[in-house]
C-alpha cells in the first residue's frame, strides 16, 4: 500500500483512539502537532483532524529539513517558533524522526505542569491503524500494567535475554521504572504496546546481536550489529556500511565513550509489524526489544540522545523463570493469560 492510497474511516479511528483515548485530548485543548518534511503527510492530518474533531484548538509545525539528531543533540537546529509553541500547548504529539524528546525544548515544557509530550516519531498512517485500531487499547495496556507489576517487584533479580541470532545477555534488574500509560496528567508519554527493562548498567554482561537501528535515522541492517558488554559496551562490529555510524552514534551519547545498555523493552502488541521502516512500530512487534545504548537520563550528559538497536526473536527469563519464549509471554499466569487474551480486532 503506497503513501497515497486513502485509508478512510481505518486511520481516523485510530487517530482518534490515539488523540482522545491516549493522549486524553479533550474539548478547548490547545494541541501541537509536530512533524517533518519526512513525515507521512496522511498521518499528521489525521491526528489534526482528530484533535479539531474533539473541540480542541490544533495547529501542526512542519521542520524541514528534518532534525538531523534527536534530544539535546537537536537543540541548535529547533526554530524558535517550536520552541515557543511548546511552552504553550496542553498536548503535544511529535512526529519528528529524529524526535525532540531530550531536548531543551522538551525540558522546559515538561517544567510548565502544563503539557502531555507523545514521543510519536516515525509512526506511519498504516503503522497507527495498527496499533490504535487492531487492538483493544485496555488489554493493550493492562498487559504492561501486570509486566511493570512484575518488573517491580523483581527489582535486584537476574535476568537473561535471549535470540535466535546468537544473542545472550545477563544483568542484574534496576529499580528505576519506565511505564507506558495513558497521558492523563502533565509529562513525557509513549505509544503503547512495549515494556522498558531498565538494567543496573555495570550489572549488564554478555553479548547483543540486532538486526535495525536508529543511530541518525532508522534502518535495517545488511549484517547485524555484534555488541560485546562487560559493564560497558566494550566493542560493536559488524553493520557494514552502518558501522562507522553505530561508532560514532555511541561516541556522542556517551560522552566520548561507547557507554553502557541503558534498557531493553519487550514489545508485544499483536498487530505491529516489524516493516524496517518505523522504528516505533518495528519495537513493538511481539519478540522485539528496543534495545537503548549510551548514558540514561538520570545521569548527568545522559538523556534522550542515545542510539538504539532492535533485536527479534528474544526470550527473557528473571532468575530461572521463563517470561518470554521467542516473543511469546509465557509466565506468569495472569501476564501470560492477558497477553493470550490480546488478540488483533478487524473491523
Amino acid at each position: 500500500m503506497d503513501g497515497n492510497t486513502t485509508l478512510g474511516p481505518d486511520l481516523a479511528q485510530a487517530a482518534l483512539s490515539l488523540v482522545r483515548d491516549m493522549m486524553c485530548v479533550s474539548k478547548g485543548d490547545h494541541v501541537l502537532v509536530t512533524c517533518d518534511s519526512n513525515t507521512e503527510s496522511r498521518a499528521t492530518d489525521a491526528i489534526v483532524n482528530a484533535a479539531y474533531t474533539l473541540g480542541a484548538k490544533v495547529v501542526s509545525m512542519t521542520l524541514s529539513p528534518p532534525l538531523p539528531l534527536q534530544g539535546a543533540l537537536a537543540d541548535p537546529y529547533i526554530p524558535e517558533p517550536v520552541v515557543a509553541a511548546a511552552q504553550n500547548c496542553d498536548a503535544w504529539i511529535d512526529l519528528c524522526m529524529p524526535y525532540m524528546a531530550g531536548s531543551q525544548a522538551y525540558d522546559e515544557a515538561m517544567k510548565n505542569e502544563r503539557t502531555r509530550y507523545l514521543l510519536a516519531g516515525d509512526i506511519g498512517a498504516e503503522g497507527m491503524i495498527r496499533i490504535f485500531s487492531r487492538a483493544d487499547l485496555d488489554k493493550v495496556y493492562e498487559v504492561s500494567d501486570l509486566f511493570n507489576a512484575l518488573l517491580a517487584e523483581s527489582a535486584g533479580k537476574h535476568c537473561r535475554f535471549t535470540t535466535p541470532l546468537g544473542t545472550d545477555v545477563r544483568f542484574r534488574l534496576s529499580d528505576v521504572a519506565l511505564t507506558i500509560e495513558r497521558a492523563t496528567k502533565p509529562g513525557g508519554y509513549f505509544i503503547p504496546g512495549t515494556v522498558a527493562i531498565i538494567p543496573d548498567l555495570e550489572s549488564v554482561k554478555g553479548t547483543v546481536i540486532c538486526e535495525s537501528t536508529f543511530h541518525e535515522y532508522y534502518t535495517a541492517l545488511d549484517e547485524p550489529y555484534h555488541f560485546e558488554v562487560d559493564g560497558k559496551i566494550q566493542s560493536v562490529s559488524g553493520g557494514g556500511t552502518e558501522l562507522m555510524v553505530i561508532e560514532r552514534a555511541l561516541r556522542r551519547a556517551g560522552n566520548g565513550a561507547y557507554g553502557n545498555i541503558i534498557h531493553f523493552t519487550c514489545g508485544y502488541h499483536p498487530a505491529a509489524r516489524v516493516t524496517g521502516k518505523s522504528f516505533i512500530e518495528d519495537q513493538r512487534a511481539i519478540g522485539c526489544n528496543a534495545v537503548g545504548l549510551g548514558l540514561p537520563f538520570w545521569e548527568e550528559g545522559g538523556g534522550e540522545n542515545h542510539p538504539d538497536c532492535v533485536m527479534t526473536g528474544q526470550s527473557f527469563w528473571i532468575e530461572n523463570e521463563q517470561i518470554v519464549d521467542a516473543g511469546a509471554i509465557v509466565s506468569p499466569p495472569d501476564l501470560a493469560q492477558a497477553a493470550r487474551d490480546l488478540q488483533p480486532v478487524y473491523g
